[in-house]
């Protein structure tokens, strides 16, 4: 449900704004009767959408515009006004304001301006965390002989227009072979659109699909196109197809049949030209037997199946993506460049990435860089747990090597495999909710996480707050 904060200083003024928001457009609505009180507010909650009168005594709209921008908080907002002064308002777009609305317009009016500056932030989202994985995730780098067989069937698939079924385990790089396929085949022109099944909210999956009309649902205020549409003559990637429930895995399997979709709210069916490429990291044929996963979609999909091998299987292309990703990272933070040492680069060869693969190993590289103040990286840099390793990386790493790791807690007592890991995970995403400003859904989409409510789960778990 969608959260929604009315700022306005007449308590009758945001308590009818805020009845009315909850009853037409079903959302999660908070009041706050002054500029001040409305950032207190937005600094500890998680919001979607702001409405702002201009027109308060003490910090007007305008002034609590220009502190959300100081700040750096991502809040969609909507001005509203009692004067008809339009200007006013163009100044509030000017600081920020998504839109403006006056005090007489219609509550339908304003469910659709929030509807809309919630979906142009989640686009923006989306945008955004592209452009950062194809900033940060590695292209298709190594010269190992499983990447080169890698590279050779994706040449070879490319141009065929048939489904592509890509296997592989979390972190392998499924996505990046899917932009490979996209960027070879005939549709290079056209969109690459990549969709997380898993992290799709459960009642808007079919929307986010296949497009709905007008009035199809309660809130379905306008028509809206899906996936497949947005992806016309271009390349659709359904990532953790898995997770798709059994229901739209037979809409998904009319699709991939007939080329045709039918949006909800109508009976009409719409011809789609959009080639589509699926991945996961499940075992399809063992979900098929546990009754989670539709036969025969599978057997529709596995034409042509591209597997992804794991990162311990290819260690011999670690260093060059510890090229890649130190020169990224550095980049990114302003430093100067970094070198790795031969010590730290054995450590990383001798560790199996069996938890996130290539993406557990970009997120390592950016902690080492944090970590040392010289240089040089050293092994002291390399995470302890990935120093540590499990039982099958200790009979690789030598013993003088293992007593660098740190074996105590902070209290003193001996640190267990569980205690490091989840020291490990709080370090994560205290980093990736750092690099985010802590907007919660913006951090679980880089984190690949379902959706918000598993971040601030694991938050609460580790006692993690915005300070």
């Amino acid at each position: 449900m969608n959260r929604v904060l009315i700022v306005d200083d007449i308590p009758a003024m945001h308590e009818q704004y805020a009845y009315d928001l909850r009853r037409l457009g079903k959302y999660e609505t908070l009041t706050a009767c002054s500029g001040s009180q409305a950032l207190e507010i937005v600094e500890h909650e998680q919001l979607d959408c702001m409405i702002l009168d201009l027109e308060m005594p003490g910090m007007d709209g305008f002034e609590v515009l220009d502190a959300l921008a100081k700040r750096g908080l991502d809040l969609p907002v909507i001005v509203y006004t009692a004067t008809g002064n339009y200007k006013r308002c163009v100044r509030a777009v000017q600081l920020g304001a998504y839109g403006f609305i006056d005090k007489t317009e219609s509550m339908e009016r304003v469910v659709r301006e929030i509807e809309s500056a919630i979906e142009r932030r989640r686009l923006a989202s989306e945008v955004t965390w592209l452009r950062g994985l194809l900033g940060e995730d590695s292209p298709m780098i190594g010269e190992s002989r499983v990447m080169q067989e890698l590279r050779e069937t994706i040449e070879r698939v490319a141009p065929i227009p048939s489904t592509v079924l890509i296997l592989g385990e979390s972190g392998s790089g499924k996505e990046l072979v899917a932009r490979d396929l996209h960027r070879l085949s005939g549709r290079a022109k056209g969109p690459f659109l990549p969709i997380n099944c898993a992290a799709l909210p459960g009642n808007l999956v079919d929307s986010e699909l296949f497009g709905h009309e007008k009035g199809a649902f309660t809130g379905a205020y306008v028509a809206r196109k899906g996936a497949f549409e947005e992806a016309k003559k271009g390349t659709l990637f359904l990532d953790e197809v898995a997770e798709l429930t059994k229901n739209t895995q037979a809409k998904l399997l009319r699709v991939l049949e007939d080329h045709k979709i039918a949006p909800i709210g109508t009976s009409r069916q719409v011809s789609v030209d959009t080639r589509v490429v699926v991945a996961t990291n499940r075992d399809l044929e063992a979900e098929i037997a546990a009754g989670r996963f539709r036969q025969d979609l599978y057997y529709r999909l596995n034409v042509h199946i591209i597997r992804v091998p794991p990162l311990r299987q290819r260690l011999s292309d670690i260093p060059a993506l510890l090229e890649f990703f130190l020169e990224a990272k550095c980049k990114e933070f302003g430093f100067r460049r970094k070198r790795i040492s031969a010590g730290a680069i054995r450590l990383l060869r001798a560790y199996d990435w069996q938890r996130n693969n290539v993406r557990e190993l970009r997120n390592a590289v950016e902690r080492m860089v944090i970590a040392c103040k010289g240089d040089e990286i050293q092994e002291e840099h390399v995470p302890a747990e990935t120093r540590a390793g499990n039982d099958a990386g200790r009979e690789k790493i030598p013993t003088c090597v293992l007593a660098n790791a740190p074996a105590c807690s902070p209290h003193g007592t001996a640190r267990t495999l569980k205690e490091r890991k989840a020291a490990a995970e709080r370090e994560i995403i205290l980093a990736a909710l750092e690099r985010n400003d802590w907007q919660i859904t913006r951090t679980a989409t880089e984190l690949s996480l379902a959706d918000h409510s598993s971040l601030l789960k694991i938050m609460r778990r580790h006692k993690l707050r915005k300070p």
